[in-house]
C-alpha cells in the first residue's frame, strides 16, 4: 500500500502542476477597457485559431481537474 501511495502522490503532483500551467496560458475572457471602446483588430482566421487553442486548454483543464479529483477520492479510500 505504501508503494501505491507514493505513485498516487507523484501522480497527483504532476496532473496539479499540469492544471496550473494549462490555466495559466489560457487567455482571460475579458478585454478589459480597451474592448469597451471596440479595439479589436484580429482577423477573423486569427480569431478561429485563437479560438481552437482556447477549446483545446479547456478541455484538458477540464481533464485534468477530473484526475484530480479521482486521485484524490482513490487516495481518501486507500488510506
Amino acid at each position: 500500500m505504501a508503494a501505491l501511495n507514493t505513485i498516487l502522490n507523484i501522480v497527483l503532483i504532476i496532473s496539479s502542476i499540469a492544471l496550473i500551467a494549462v490555466v495559466l496560458m489560457q487567455q482571460t475572457k475579458s478585454s478589459g477597457l480597451g474592448g469597451a471602446f471596440g479595439g479589436d483588430t484580429q482577423s477573423f482566421t486569427a480569431r478561429g485559431q485563437a479560438a481552437s487553442k482556447e477549446a483545446k486548454l479547456q478541455k484538458i483543464t477540464k481533464v485534468l481537474a477530473v484526475v484530480i479529483a479521482v486521485i484524490a477520492i482513490a487516495m481518501t479510500i486507500i488510506n
